[in-house]
């Protein structure tokens, strides 16, 4: 980390008093609070958008719920010694273009670092004060088949080290406690997230035996959500300008824009939040919410994320700011994402379209494109495919979502657009999607044989394969512009 200037406040409960008005310190007794959520996942996401959200509660006067965070990697330990430091004190920054606005948050009142020893984390969430555990765990953090949808018992997230291992442990002490009803509640851009949260612990659950399955089916309750804000990865430049900017030493600042929207769906086994106090939609189906953001903000993500690479750009308004690369996001969206959705009751798709360009232009947010060029293999089968696969089934456009995975394909190679090496983001299944990518050097259609991601459906299609062949072709012997004009001029 760059070192901060000596004259910022080290934030901590004991400096909240003195802290400069700016940065809206917490006006309330966090020792009052009463742990009721675990949250296992604590990222930037999380702490800009839940945290948030319960933080809000707690400013209203409640005092019933608070945050245990919680970490199961070693990659935690990081996490877990910033907020140490400080108390569990962490500052929430908006960026806009009209300037921008700092919290102290104070509704996560300690951390469990769960590695290696998951034990206080299973007690935790055995704990009769503990009400719901909720979780961002990435869309690769989930133990079921994306192309199948099934439970994979295989899978590295199923593990002993999981954070899946360690709901298991917790709910089956908390049968054998006899301690009551709980809600498990994701928080990921994962299409159906509580769902397939229900499926992977009910799945585990059967495996473990002693009635665990059968408690939790009259105990446990998997609500589904929808997520949305944007929020980049910490930089030490972001640490610096805002020891600078607001005077305050936060380890680790998070960084976001404005907007903040969750939906969630009304299934809590145990006690629930008063959410409908707060600017949050409860509904009793998520589905339509969850399908236009994620076919729509996170698909837009993806093909801006892709092709911006391509062109060495490094921040996602710059890429918005490149002509062609906002024709690209645009066309998709326009094109094929939204002509593949169900009406949302009181959403204007245009409207949404025009907000989500709007969001992604906002040049104080400074995102990252390698953030959203990374994980193709999570990412794509949730994001993009849904809306390439009602196409395929409808007879409706797809050549904007097969010149998107042309440019997927081509960053895996790590070739710029103009000949450089460039980084190719990290991915679960790198090692056996990279060499697809490699073979398609020879045989543009080899990239689709990659099975855990593309089925029958995608590369038994000699019409879309076609396309794909063109597009990723057209990239490597015109260029990425060439390419990409002629795509959306058509």
């Amino acid at each position: 980390m760059l070192g901060i200037m000596s004259t910022a406040a080290k934030l901590s409960t004991s400096t909240i008093g003195s802290l400069p008005p700016a940065a809206s310190p917490p006006g309330y007794d966090r020792s009052a609070l009463t742990p009721s959520i675990v949250h296992i996942g604590v990222g930037g996401f999380h702490r800009a958008h839940l945290a948030v959200y319960v933080d809000q509660l707690c400013r209203g006067g409640n005092t019933d719920w608070a945050i245990v965070g919680a970490g199961v990697m070693p990659s935690d330990t990081k996490m877990a010694e910033a907020l140490g430091a400080q108390d569990h004190l962490f500052t929430v920054v908006e960026r806009s273009s009209e300037g921008h606005e700092a919290t102290v948050v104070g509704s996560m009142v300690d951390y469990i670092l769960a590695y290696p020893d998951p034990q206080p984390l299973i007690d935790k969430i055995a704990s009769p004060e503990t009400q719901i555990v909720s979780l961002t765990v990435t869309e690769g953090g989930y133990p079921v088949d994306d192309a199948t949808g099934e439970f994979d018992p295989e899978s590295s997230n199923a593990g002993p080290e999981s954070a899946f291992a360690s709901i298991i442990a917790g709910l089956t002490k908390r049968m054998n406690d006899g301690v009551g009803p709980i809600t498990v509640l994701s928080c990921d851009n994962v299409m159906g997230n509580g769902d397939v949260t229900a499926l992977a612990v009910k799945a585990m659950a059967a495996a473990a035996g002693d009635g665990l399955a059968a408690w939790i089916e009259q105990n446990v309750s998997f609500p589904n959500s929808m997520v949305d804000r944007i929020t980049p990865a910490t930089t030490d430049g972001d640490r610096q300008w805002f020891a600078e900017q607001v005077g305050i030493e936060d380890r680790w600042p998070v960084v976001c824009e404005p907007f903040i929207q969750w939906v969630i769906e009304d299934d809590y086994a145990g006690q629930r939040p008063p959410w409908e106090s707060l600017d949050i939609i409860i509904t009793e189906d998520v589905r339509p919410f969850e399908h236009m953001k994620l076919q729509l903000l996170n698909a837009g993500h993806s093909v801006l994320g892709f092709s911006a690479h391509l062109f060495e750009i490094e921040l996602v308004h710059d890429g918005m700011a490149d002509p062609d690369v906002l024709s690209l996001v645009r066309a998709f969206l326009d094109r094929e994402a939204k002509t593949s959705l169900h009406p949302v009751d009181g959403m204007d798709f245009d409207a949404y379209i025009e907000s989500l360009l709007e969001r992604f232009a906002n040049p104080q947010v400074r995102d990252q494109i390698l953030r959203l060029a990374m994980d193709g293999t999570s990412r794509l089968p949730k994001f993009v495919l849904p809306t390439l696969r009602t196409h395929l089934a409808n007879g409706g456009p797809t050549e904007l979502a097969a010149l998107c995975l042309a440019t997927w394909c081509q960053c895996l190679i790590g070739i710029s657009d103009s000949g450089n090496e460039i980084e190719v983001g990290p991915d679960l299944l790198m090692d056996d999607i990279r060499p697809k990518a490699l073979a398609s050097v020879d045989n543009p259609a080899a990239f689709l044989e990659f099975e855990p991601t593309f089925d029958d459906a995608i590369r038994g299609n000699e019409a879309f394969v076609a396309q794909f062949e063109a597009a990723l072709t057209s990239i490597r012997e015109n260029g990425l512009r060439s390419t990409i004009q002629n795509a959306v001029g058509s």
